[in-house]
């Protein structure tokens, strides 16, 4: 039995009715990247206006990492709104608050004594980390890479890379921002091998801290362990260490954002711990509400206490029903049997993306980390030349016949997979049978 369902065409008369209402009455400005138009989901299903059935391979972006509308996290939310919606954390205090801030700073990397800070958005998870590194070292830098990703607030714009998406028309921005290169396997000279790149990324690390900022006047280094937008790139192991020694050396706030790579993203609870590094401050989002709003900032107790009192927090921050979905979606996760089914799947996605490597010159590389791959479209594997237009198409026609997928990459010309953890082999199978199709539709007949 089949999970794809097709009634109309996709978009059906429904969906571009809502689709037109939507272009009247919301800001140009707010991208969408398929033109699917939800009713309802389950798992890693969802439901469209005009009865279609998709397969969710997009995953919100991460966020539906426990699949869409888990049982116990909408049990949870009912039951938290029938008791109590939001006080607001700066007025009084409610359990659910304390509770989700003593489970964060249990299941993130690290024995030393933790605290946590909420927030609403990866955005301001970040945003709060930034602000509490320099409030902790009493230092201003901030270093940060090529290809990442941050958030909108004009801070996180500011460490953001991707500008003529991202930053076009919004600058000037905030001030003592370093940015150096991030390591790029796929990209690298032909003539290194991957261990002498790595070489080469930690010496321009190095000299970052001589030519760019002193770093004693360095505050905090902020990374993605695996770069999301930039295209699911796996920082080096060696190169991550690198970054821990400087930071331990020099009393520089070393900051993992997980905000798309936490919990189970990766097959591990958190991406860092493939590599063993413990950052001192973690942000998270996505995934941690299971679909509500709700970020976090986690770190070691000394530097989260930095800020003077009432320097920090926001009036939705950590809101009661938001705070019950996360406890219950990270239970859900952090079981062993949960992550281990996160593995299996992206063993499955890798195997049938290598699959169509093969078959296809269109796809110039298959990585990522566990259930979090992508393909990268170049019109030309030597060249490694980007097929932007390529990846639309492939969308598009995928989204026509039953799957929903985004792209990413610095040349938009990835298409990625994140989808529900909770998927089955099956619908997941089903699926990527759809995106081959596409792919070999596209190559053949052009974008």
């Amino acid at each position: 039995m089949t999970a794809i369902r097709r009634v109309t065409e996709i978009p059906g008369p429904n969906s571009r009715a809502l689709l037109e209402r939507r272009a009247n009455a919301v800001v140009r400005g707010l991208g969408k990247s398929t033109d699917v138009v939800i009713d309802r989901a389950e798992g890693a299903l969802v439901h469209d206006v005009d009865g279609n059935t998709l397969v969710d391979l997009a995953g919100g972006i991460g966020m539906a990492g426990a699949g869409h509308c888990p049982e116990t996290v909408v049990a949870a939310i009912v039951a938290q709104a029938r008791r109590l919606l939001h006080p607001c954390a700066l007025v009084a205090t409610y359990e659910p608050y304390v509770a989700l801030c003593e489970l964060l700073n249990e299941v993130t990397p690290g024995t030393f004594a933790k605290k946590t800070l909420l927030a609403n958005s990866g955005a301001e998870a970040v945003e709060n980390a930034i602000k509490i590194a320099r409030a902790h070292t009493k230092r201003s830098g901030i270093l940060c890479f090529e290809g990442g990703y941050h958030g909108r607030t004009l801070l996180t714009l500011s460490l953001t890379s991707k500008y003529g998406l991202f930053k076009q028309g919004f600058g000037p921005f905030a001030p003592e921002v370093y940015r150096i290169a991030a390591p790029e396997p796929y990209r690298r000279p032909s003539a290194m091998s991957e261990e002498e790149y790595v070489d080469a990324c930690i010496a321009v690390l190095d000299r970052a801290m001589i030519a760019q900022i002193d770093p004693a006047s360095l505050a905090a280094i902020i990374i993605e362990p695996v770069q999301g937008e930039a295209g699911f790139i796996p920082m080096p192991a060696r190169f991550l260490r690198r970054i821990r020694e400087l930071c331990t050396q020099h009393g520089i706030v070393m900051i993992a954002d997980e905000v798309q790579t936490g919990f189970g993203r990766t097959g591990a609870m958190f991406a860092v711990e493939h590599t063993g590094i413990i950052p001192d401050v973690i942000t998270t989002a996505k995934a941690l509400g299971a679909g509500l709003p709700i970020s976090a900032t986690t770190g070691r107790a000394e530097i989260m206490d930095a800020p003077h009192l009432g320097g920090v927090g926001g009036t939705y921050g950590g809101s009661p029903i938001a705070c019950v979905a996360a406890i219950e979606a990270i239970k859900l996760i952090r079981e062993p049997g949960f992550l281990a089914h996160a593995r299996r799947i992206g063993d499955v996605m890798r195997r049938e993306l290598e699959r169509m490597q093969s078959a296809s010159p269109l796809i110039g590389d298959v990585r990522g980390l566990g259930p979090m791959v992508l393909v990268e479209l170049v019109t030309d594997r030597t060249a490694k030349t980007p097929a932007p237009a390529h990846a639309i198409a492939v969308i598009k026609r995928s989204v026509a016949n039953g799957v929903v997928l985004i792209r990413a990459g610095l040349y938009s010309n990835c298409v990625r997979f994140m989808p529900p953890l909770t998927i089955t082999e099956d619908q997941l199978l089903e699926a990527l049978a759809v995106v081959s199709e596409s792919i070999r539709h596209v190559e053949e007949n052009g974008p």
